[in-house]
């Protein structure tokens, strides 16, 4: 039956290969050939020279199939369990049709299921926005209409940034960068893009006896469209929970990876009294805002009374470490060897209440370096940068630590990454110094005037500018400008030690002579910086003298001997012994 090499004299439709004839029977080849062998299905075959084709007609496979019935129930393997009574070819083309057409149902339910999540997925993200991943909180506004209380809203606003700062994911300006929009003219799309950031956090504060409201809403800066917004009512005691509920709802509304370490700590929060925290808020307040010593002696006067009211209150801790930190600067002219003691002391007391404050690490990273504890600096900058890696200033203070080292290329990579999470803190006059430290003076000039573009009236800056001109032995600018930052600083001690270099490289020893007698004269009476004179008579050419300050400086303890290994004053005296054991001494040799 399977193997004429003629065809019959049928008529009707022909099915010329394996392929056509399983499909007209709605099977596979295996199966239909099976048909054939075993069942005896009408199949022909034309031989060839070289192979064989087959054919079949529809009509005799109609008649086959309506004698025979065969009912094949396939098993896993492709074997039939039965080949009975044969269907009618209708019946079994019908029942192939409906299985198909149900297989086509399924597929293009199937398919309209995967468009429609699709869509769906695709309209989500059109509407939830790029992630974000950097966010600004602007100043909360006080509402209460006494502008006795702008320290409670300044100083929540602190607060809720000190929290989120934490998480790794999300880059959020610094409270020092946001309070130039307390009163903002700008959109919220123009403060955005001035801050770099994708979100925006706005709100306002108000108290009424012991109960605080603060309202709150998260909104897109690209599209000034509201993401979120909350309202949160209570007492005073309270604040600290508050603070912790609002920043965990920024972070999840934002959808950022927060690790279980980071949750902890944006969770944590305890009861604290209505007074402790004035008292605290208010030391933050006059530290934020102050300009010299008597505004961080108010705000050290602020935060010891915190710490009265409750001993375990460690954030008053961090803020009398920070104020003492300020003090001891140049700037402000009080001895190290008086205030950074109680930095150490105030850091480790906050620490020793509660070990993840990132900022009582950073303070007492700073005062260790100054310290010449290098090897416990360097730990306590990597725990700070560890629990607050989005720290701006920690950043920056740690890329100081490197040029200490002479690690110039990672302190100047640290620098830059410092100044990009925080470009206001960081400022232009902070990347300057480092490229001064590696004598770079080009680019530190060329950073510098770019910061006193924006900064005309800054001592800091401009000092920092003199430096650079002096490196690269350009006198007679460096005089103009040092000039302008003693006027600006009233006479700064640390301004005219360099102002007497200045003067001197440019030629004009009177003057030299006449801010270095001043110097004299007021080291009788009061606390002169020793660095001043350092930098003083290495500017003259005095090394003796020069040698006599840096020992003064060495029983001071001064800030300037952090930068012995780099920098670029010291240049002159580098072969001499007795700096090569001062080197030692400090722990860079």
């Amino acid at each position: 039956m399977g193997s004429s090499v003629r065809a019959p004299a049928v008529e009707g439709k022909r099915l010329d290969s394996w392929k056509e004839i399983a499909a007209y029977l709605n099977r596979d080849v295996t199966t239909v050939q099976r048909w054939e062998k075993r069942e005896g299905m009408p199949v022909y075959r034309h031989v060839h020279d070289k192979r064989g084709s087959v054919y079949a007609v529809a009509a005799e496979l109609d008649a086959w199939l309506e004698n025979r019935r065969p009912e094949v129930a396939e098993q896993a393997a492709g074997e039939p369990t039965s080949l009975t009574k044969p269907a009618a070819p209708g019946v079994l083309r019908d029942r192939g049709r409906v299985w198909w057409w149900v297989v086509v149902a399924v597929v293009v339910c199937a398919g309209l299921a995967v468009a429609g999540y699709i869509a769906w997925r695709a309209h989500e993200r059109a509407t939830a926005g790029p992630q974000i991943r950097s966010l600004a909180v602007l100043p909360l506004r006080n509402l209460s209409g006494d502008a006795s209380q702008d320290y409670l809203a300044d100083g929540m606003t602190e607060e809720l940034i000190g929290r989120l700062t934490g998480i790794r994911e999300l880059r959020v300006t610094s409270h020092t960068s946001v309070m130039r929009f307390k009163d903002p003219k700008q959109t919220v799309p123009e403060i955005a893009k001035a801050l770099g950031v994708d979100a925006v956090v706005e709100g306002s504060v108000i108290r009424e006896g012991s109960r605080i409201r603060v309202s709150a809403q998260l909104i897109r800066a690209a599209t000034d469209t509201h993401m979120w917004s909350e309202t949160y009512d209570r007492d005073v005691s309270d604040a600290l929970t508050l603070e912790s509920e609002l920043a965990q709802a920024i972070a999840e509304k934002v959808r950022v990876t927060v690790t279980g370490e980071e949750q902890q700590r944006l969770a944590a929060a305890r009861p604290v009294a209505p007074e402790v925290y004035e008292s605290y808020l208010k030391g933050r307040y006059a530290f934020d805002g102050a300009n010299g010593r008597p505004e961080l002696a108010q705000a050290i006067a602020y935060f010891e009374d915190a710490i009265a009211k409750d001993p375990t209150f460690a954030p008053a801790y961090v803020g009398v470490a920070e104020s003492y930190t300020e003090m001891g600067t140049v700037f402000v002219g009080q001895s190290p060897e008086g205030t950074r003691p109680k930095v150490m002391e105030a850091a480790r007391k906050a620490l020793e209440i509660d070990p993840t404050l990132a900022s009582a690490h950073g303070v007492l990273a700073n005062a260790l370096q100054q310290e010449w504890q290098w090897a416990e600096a360097d730990k306590e900058y990597r725990r700070a940068l560890e629990l607050n890696p989005n720290d701006g200033v920690t950043n920056a203070e740690y890329a100081l630590w490197l040029s200490d080292q002479g690690r110039a290329d990672e302190a100047i990579a640290t620098i830059q990454h410092a100044r990009e999470l925080d470009p206001v803190s960081v400022s232009g006059s902070g990347v300057s110094w480092v490229l001064f430290q590696a004598h770079r003076f080009d680019e530190a000039i060329r950073e510098s005037r770019d910061s006193a573009a924006v900064h005309p009236e800054n001592a800091l800056v401009l000092m920092g500018l003199g430096f650079a001109l002096l490196g690269k032995d350009e006198a007679a600018e460096a005089v103009k400008v040092l000039e302008k930052a003693d006027a600006v600083s009233k006479g700064s001690p640390a301004v005219e030690g360099i102002l007497v270099r200045a003067y001197a490289h440019a030629g004009r020893r009177a003057d030299a002579e006449r801010v270095l007698g001043n110097l004299k004269r007021r080291r009788e009476t009061g606390y002169v910086p020793a660095a001043a004179f350092v930098n003083a008579y290495l500017g003259m050419g005095d090394k003796e003298q020069a040698f006599v300050w840096l020992e003064e400086a060495y029983k001071e303890r001064s800030n300037i001997l952090q930068f012995v290994k780099t920098h670029p004053f010291f240049d002159p005296i580098r072969g001499d012994r007795r700096f090569v054991d001062l080197e030692r001494r400090i722990g860079l040799k």
